[in-house]
């Protein structure tokens, strides 16, 4: 008897193929994802996750079916749950929160700009909601993303009694500076000066809170004066385009100095979620201070979260604890979230407003107003934060669960958008063509 065998034809299955572009690249650089060689009309789940400097673990996902090609394009298709709905290229960074079982009130924040942040992306078999780790990933890929990019110098400042740090841009310059300043929780953050230096301003991350020297309000006032000739003086700095950055309580002192100084001649400013809240003679641990004379306002919602921005509003009515915003004469960038729980931005740029008209210098004024946007709008496709933990340098304050506002999507789109008319604005203020950007 004669057997004959036949080979079959048939290709034996494949493993998925992910493909993540760039995988090393600058935070605020799109990511293309897509997979291939999946079974057509194969239920997968795209999932991220980062393993914080707190050694916290941070995750987002998106459920997705396959096309007829057996692929799936994030940027293309829609995610039908997770953290993350609808077409949405960058929701695997945007929508990352804490995974299950971590502790309470994190807030994801780059402190070492000098290594990157890892996000561990993988592609799992049917729409999984929990219990990643437990699982075998299809395939995965380690992304980079960077806040400094390559040939950005890093130099730490403690000069004529300033603390901080400069972030140079690669080249040979010169170029347009920036004084950097964030908020009441004080110490040293530079991920976003690391991020300008990156878009070509030499910019100086400058910790204001942890000197004891700074007694008084004109000693205060002195320090933010020098900090920012350093920056201009430096010799690769163009010292008629140098400008301010402020966040939060950053935006007051950005407020008060512009407005006040006769020695700092910024070339324009910009302040993220502020006031002009800065009563006359008074350093910045008094000025945090201010509203605790109205602790009666504070409100705790049901989740235990305080709400501080009512604490704040009736300052509004008094001339003598504002910043005189009609003295400003450089261009000035407000960017506000219309649900910041923390300060009244929305009413204080209605105000500042008003008062610049009064006094004739309202063309100098831009306002940028997101709904559903709260109080931390941080570099594009930063997680949101509607509450954290939270607690003021150099005061006498415990530790608070603190409601900064915002819906996450929103929130999100808020923050991709204002960064893009951030660096409109300092384009147009601070350079006459079109920057040098570093390239990964």
């Amino acid at each position: 008897m004669i057997v004959t065998l036949r080979l079959s034809t048939m290709s034996p299955p494949t493993s998925p193929i992910l493909s993540v572009q760039p995988t090393r690249g600058l935070v605020d650089e799109k990511l293309k994802v897509v997979v291939e060689s999946l079974p057509p009309g194969s239920p997968v789940t795209l999932h991220s996750l980062h393993h914080s400097e707190d050694e916290d673990y941070w995750e987002a996902f998106g459920h997705y079916v396959s096309d007829f090609r057996g692929m799936v394009s994030v940027s293309e298709d829609l995610s039908f749950g997770g953290t993350y709905t609808g077409k949405e290229d960058m929701g695997l960074l945007w929508s990352m929160r804490p995974v299950p079982g971590s502790r309470k009130g994190l807030r994801l924040r780059k402190m070492n700009v000098c290594s990157p942040m890892l996000h561990n992306i993988s592609v799992y078999s049917g729409h999984v909601s929990e219990g990643f780790r437990e699982q075998t990933p299809l395939t995965s890929v380690l992304v980079e993303r960077w806040y400094m990019a390559p040939g950005v110098k890093r130099i730490d400042i403690m000069e004529k009694g300033v603390r901080g740090t400069l972030f140079i841009p690669p080249g040979p310059g010169p170029f347009p500076g920036l004084l950097d300043m964030w908020g009441g929780g004080g110490g040293l953050i530079e991920y976003r000066s690391a991020l300008l230096a990156s878009h070509g301003y030499v910019s100086l991350a400058m910790d204001y809170f942890n000197s004891q020297e700074l007694e008084s309000a004109d000693l205060e006032f002195k320090y933010f004066e020098t900090a920012f000739n350093i920056i201009k003086e430096h010799p690769q700095v163009i010292p008629d385009r140098v400008g301010m950055f402020g966040l939060s309580l950053g935006s007051l002192v950005t407020m008060h100095v512009a407005a006040e100084s006769t020695i700092v001649k910024p070339r324009c400013c910009i302040c993220v979620s502020g006031s002009h809240f800065y009563p006359r003679d008074r350093t910045i641990k008094e000025v945090i201070m201010e509203p605790r004379s109205n602790s009666h306002r504070l409100r705790i919602d049901e989740n235990n979260h305080h709400v501080w921005r009512d604490m704040w509003i009736h300052l509004l009515d008094d001339p003598s604890k504002k910043v005189d915003v009609g003295k400003i004469n450089c261009p000035i960038l407000l960017v506000n979230g219309k649900d910041d729980q923390n300060v009244p931005a929305d009413e204080c740029a209605e105000d500042i407003a008003l008062l610049m008209n009064a006094a004739g210098n309202g063309h100098l004024l831009s306002r940028v107003l997101y709904p559903d946007t709260g109080h931390l709008i941080e570099p594009p496709y930063s997680p949101h934060f509607r509450a954290s933990n939270f607690k003021a340098a150099g005061v006498a304050t415990k530790t608070v669960m603190l409601l900064w506002g915002g819906q996450t999507k929103p929130h999100s789109d808020a923050q991709e958008d204002a960064w893009r008319k951030i660096l409109s604005f300092l384009q147009h203020n601070l350079y006459s063509s079109t920057p040098p950007r570093a390239k990964l």
